[in-house]
């Protein structure tokens, strides 16, 4: 095999057993400690989100049916699929279809509880799907144009291509990363977006989407969201990241920017109502996102 596909296999073994299982997880844990320190408290160890989620997997599950667990498992099968697609460089528009395939497998895994809060918390994670899904394709054109745009290249949706790309994607693209910003806040599922389910206590359906998972079922449901994190602020560095090895530094302190810049958010702003959220993402999609886009497609049809 080739060096360049080791490091793909590498890449991705990675993201499997580190980045995304201890990464997210020292994310979650320093999630949990900045937003205590902005209200003014103490706030747990950043290890404290290991500790839960070993006493999680120590419990068993109250499970409503077998098919919940199944679809449970499908849910992180899918989120880890999508991170191996990215970190070894494959299509990401492909990679962004394998995602909301999760997440629809997460949404039946609520909604098949037949539980009130958790068919409340699957419609309206639906509906949070409504608002990034637009979002995240027009970013997918997005890279596919930058990379036209690129000399001596023809457009991709490969990660590889981006990566190796003479000019990061931030340059050609500051307004889909607006738009992208605005989504991240549904995707992490934070105030003011937290429509659907809530890591605070001023949800009014308790847990929401996930009111009727417990034990290990919860676990991996947790870990799942880890991942899922990881791959999020993976995909705010690939707006920075190229050619120049230097831009990997630059990467990963953009990636820790949005993670502050997003949990401040989450302590700022009151929870909105669905409708409120619907308006803003889609906004923020065709304002920012819409119109460079066109940009782009100018820049590329001269």
């Amino acid at each position: 095999m080739s060096r360049a596909l080791w490091i793909e296999i590498i890449a991705g073994l990675l993201y499997v057993f580190v980045i995304g299982p201890i990464g997210g997880g020292l994310l979650s844990g320093l999630d949990r400690l900045v937003s205590a320190r902005m209200q003014g408290r103490q706030g747990p160890p950043i290890r404290q989100a290991f500790f839960d989620l070993s006493k999680l997997f120590q419990k068993r599950a109250g499970i409503v049916n077998h098919f919940q667990s199944i679809l449970v498992v499908g849910h992180m099968v899918f989120v880890v699929f999508t991170g191996i697609l990215i970190y070894t460089g494959n299509d990401f528009l492909l990679s962004l279809f394998t995602l909301t395939l999760g997440e629809m497998f997460f949404c039946m895994a609520a909604a098949s509880a037949s539980g009130p809060y958790s068919g409340m918390g699957s419609q309206r994670e639906l509906v949070q799907l409504m608002c990034t899904e637009p979002m995240l394709l027009i970013m997918a054109i997005g890279f596919y144009l930058s990379t036209t745009l690129d000399a001596g290249t023809s457009g991709s949706f490969m990660v590889r291509a981006l990566i190796h790309a003479d000019v990061p994607a931030i340059v050609r693209m500051p307004g889909i990363f607006i738009g992208f910003l605005t989504i991240l806040i549904v995707e992490l599922r934070k105030s003011p977006f937290d429509v659907s389910t809530s890591h605070h206590a001023h949800q009014e359906m308790v847990k929401g989407i996930t009111t009727d998972l417990s034990g290990n079922i919860m676990g991996i449901t947790e870990m799942t969201e880890w991942y899922e994190e990881a791959l999020m602020f993976t995909i705010v560095g690939l707006f920075f990241v190229n050619c120049h090895p230097i831009s990997v530094l630059w990467a990963v302190l953009a990636a820790l920017a949005a993670f502050f810049l997003e949990n401040l958010i989450d302590n700022v702003f009151p929870r909105v109502k669905w409708e409120t959220m619907f308006k803003t993402c889609w906004v923020s999609t065709f304002v920012f996102g819409g119109s460079n886009l066109l940009v782009l497609l100018l820049l590329v049809n001269r």
